[in-house]
């Protein structure tokens, strides 16, 4: 089995073809991951031609110092991290605080604890706590006390009133001085 010389030249002709292109679409495929991996970790139009270049220019060693110094979290991580920050801040801000001394209380409670500052008020009918703003009950739909009744006439008021005793009449004023 004799070799050709013709066929070794053509044999490495191919191979180096083949090996050329290979390393041709691997720094193309290097300078397009870098193109979309720093536009995904950066908004500055500025670092994103940067690091496309270094890697266009450098190839394999430009993609090496471009993993180095890419920022370490993407857009979308720090999006979601910002997220979970204001929903912690959220539960915080959440929590109800005294208006007197400014410490947390509870939802049920009716006093603070601290300062003894009225935090909310019963219901005269079904003695749910209802908040000290609120006139009417939200639970029953009773009206505060001392609250005047919408659809109701001043005839119903005065219907409604319990008779208290009467007052003395001008007789039995005199009737007791004698």
């Amino acid at each position: 089995m004799n070799l050709d010389p013709t066929f070794l030249n053509n044999l490495s002709l191919v191979l180096s073809a083949f090996g050329g292109a290979f390393i041709l679409a691997l720094w193309v495929s290097l300078v397009i991951w870098v193109y979309r991996d720093i536009r995904n970790r950066s908004r500055d139009q500025l670092i994103q031609i940067l690091a496309t270049l270094l890697v266009a220019l450098l190839n394999i060693p430009g993609a090496l110092v471009y993993l180095v110094l890419r920022p370490p979290y993407t857009l979308e991580d720090e999006y979601q991290r910002t997220l979970e920050e204001e929903a912690l801040l959220a539960t915080i801000e959440d929590q109800l605080l005294c208006p007197g001394c400014e410490r947390r209380v509870k939802d049920k409670w009716m006093l603070c604890p601290n300062c003894q500052t009225k935090l909310k008020k019963n219901c005269h009918e079904c003695n749910a706590l209802m908040e000290l703003p609120w006139n009417i009950c939200p639970y029953c739909g009773t009206p505060e006390l001392g609250m005047r009744k919408e659809s109701v006439s001043m005839d119903d008021v005065l219907r409604n009133l319990k008779p208290e005793e009467e007052p003395l009449s001008e007789n039995s004023d005199n009737e007791l001085d004698e």
